[in-house]
């Protein structure tokens, strides 16, 4: 069983912040893809599915690049040409390998800090409208940035099969997420995940920016019973 998918990872060494979009015709994919800490950087295992790939390449990117990493873990994997990988590491340098034995339409792009890539899909215009709306606006948010990226590539057509869940995850360094976002089974998930992401930024983020942090146990909460 292939899992058709849309994918974009990047990462953003400036603001030490990295994170993975996408979109498939299966439920709940976002929790077998993504693999993402804003120190190493993000990877996206896809296609044929094998979770131990963005476990094992985001461990050797402690000390490998993209590329580097990417090569040794496919090395010794027993069905590469069934995997489909995109990574982005901690200096923003990509790697991206599709199987020959991916469904089509199936292909890759790599560009500095970000790679896309994506299987079972329409077409290429998927993933190049994803490359042209992440390249647009480089000043927007890094979580927008993201959102419209698989807007865009849902728009040029996405999995051929059709929609079913997506997923958007932020990394800022902390030892949890800055946003971890899924719609496991909707008819519209990529629509449903801009619902949710705005809901998320007026509701969860003032929060999540108040949490406990290594440097601050405390957090920056407001206490309801003061000292």
């Amino acid at each position: 069983m292939y899992a058709g998918t849309f994918t974009i990872v990047a990462h953003d060494p400036e603001n030490r912040t990295c994170g993975v979009a996408l979109a498939s015709r299966m439920p709940a994919i976002g929790a077998l893809t993504v693999f993402a800490h804003a120190e190493l950087g993000a990877v996206a295992t896809q296609a044929l599915i094998n979770p131990l790939l963005g476990v094992d390449v985001l461990e050797r990117l402690r000390s490998q690049s993209a590329a580097e990493a990417l090569k040794e873990v496919l090395a010794q994997d027993p069905e590469p040409d069934s995997r489909q990988v995109a990574v982005v590491d901690g200096r923003g340098r990509s790697a991206a390998h599709t199987g020959s034995m991916t469904h089509p339409w199936c292909g890759h792009r790599v560009g500095e800090g970000y790679a896309v890539a994506g299987n079972i899909l329409t077409g290429a215009d998927t993933l190049d409208a994803m490359v042209r709306s992440w390249e647009a606006e480089p000043e927007r948010p890094f979580d927008e940035r993201l959102l419209s990226a698989l807007e865009a590539g849902q728009a040029a057509g996405g999995d051929r099969r059709g929609k079913q869940s997506a997923a958007l995850y932020v990394h800022t360094g902390h030892p949890y997420p800055y946003l971890d976002l899924r719609v496991d089974e909707h008819p519209d998930p990529v629509a449903e995940l801009r619902r949710v992401h705005g809901v998320a930024r007026r509701e969860l983020l003032p929060f999540v920016e108040a949490l406990p942090t290594r440097d601050n146990p405390r957090g920056a909460f407001e206490r309801l019973h003061p000292e």
